[in-house]
């Protein structure tokens, strides 16, 4: 008798044919990974063939199964948190606005369960950013906990809840390109969050991210993507119309927002460029403490629509966006930043820091 083939290799050997895995199958061969029950070379080949061919949304949905199985979960997050975050890898280098954006949320009373990681495609990730604002990376998920219930606001950095992932990051960081892994961070935060802001490298991307969300219980998902002159960017933009993917409800919307529907001027994408984590750091307290122009505007747009996600200031009227109710929630943003709101919850998670000490 011969040997028997290993659970992987059938899988491997099947991609490299070009046929798509359901999502049992993805999901098996992502646990099989997590497990290290795959070698390097394997799981090159594997991630490799699903580029080539394309991955799918059941393939995806497989993935993110599969990563919240192996996850270290918070287990007491309060009713109505939210998540806004983005894939990272479109390349173009900004500052760090949903870092800034979870701020002005929990200055609005939004409990936020910001997930995040180091840089990747730019030179200040969130939890470079926040490290240089003396936020280090927390690794007690009691005290992540304490900070979302006191504060409304807690940082997750990836590692401290996905130790599995870091399996393959060897392989990924050798490969060089984009697999499946750059989208499993954001569809997997460890509050166990069903109401999310989304932003995707890619807007092919939007509308499998929204279902896979919805089909996992997500009770609001906004997926969005950005068209700028020099590329897409992974959140709500005002260097040109954003494409947004929406599952509410069970229901699924797709539609364009523009910086006009918003009342906000264009801006070029350079007038949004970032610097180093102590520069980026830098602007985003200027931006706190009453500094105007693209980064305000951009995030006063992105808090918006995070604010609809929490279910404050419903921007939807039979699948389609109210302008006026997204100018109402913009105004509401502003307030955190005018009234000195998002300043304070930046204080505020300063000094639990320095309680800890």
């Amino acid at each position: 008798m011969g040997r028997q083939e290993k659970p992987f290799t059938s899988l491997l050997r099947k991609v490299a044919a070009g046929q798509e895995l359901d999502v049992s199958e993805a999901e098996q061969a992502f646990m099989l990974v997590m497990e290290g029950e795959v070698s390097d070379v394997e799981l090159s080949a594997f991630l490799t063939a699903l580029q080539m061919r394309g991955e799918t949304e059941e393939e995806l949905s497989g993935a993110v199964r599969a990563v919240r199985r192996n996850m270290q979960a918070l287990d007491a997050v309060p009713e109505g948190t939210v998540d806004v975050c983005g894939t990272g890898g479109d390349g173009l280098g900004t500052l760090n606005v949903s870092t800034a954006t979870a701020f002005v949320l929990a200055g609005l009373g939004v409990p936020v369960a910001k997930h995040g990681g180091r840089a990747l495609s730019s030179r200040a990730g969130a939890t470079d950013v926040l490290e240089a604002l003396g936020i280090p990376a927390e690794a007690d998920h009691g005290r992540q906990e304490e900070r979302l219930r006191d504060d409304q606001l807690a940082f997750l950095a990836a590692p401290f809840h996905h130790p599995a992932m870091r399996i393959a990051a060897p392989v990924r960081k050798q490969l060089g390109f984009r697999t499946l892994f750059n989208l499993l961070g954001p569809l997997c935060n460890p509050a166990r969050v069903r109401r999310q802001l989304v932003g995707v490298f890619s807007e092919t991307w939007c509308r499998p991210v929204a279902h896979v969300l919805g089909e996992l219980g997500a009770l609001s998902a906004w997926v969005v993507h950005g068209h700028t002159d020099e590329g897409g960017i992974d959140e709500l933009t005002l260097a040109g119309s954003t494409h947004n993917n929406v599952w509410e409800h069970g229901q699924s919307f797709s539609f364009a927002l523009t910086p006009e529907m918003a009342g906000l001027p264009r801006y070029d994408i350079a007038a949004l460029k970032g610097g180093d984590p102590a520069s980026n750091a830098q602007r985003m307290v200027s931006l706190f403490s009453g500094e105007a122009g693209c980064y305000r505007d951009t995030v006063l747009l992105n808090a918006a629509v995070g604010l609809h996600v929490a279910g404050r200031g419903n921007l939807l009227e039979n699948g389609q966006l109210s302008v006026p109710a997204l100018r109402h929630n913009i105004a509401e943003a502003a307030r955190s930043l005018d009234d000195g709101l998002a300043r304070e919850a930046l204080i505020r998670a300063q000094r639990s820091v320095s309680a800890r000490e």
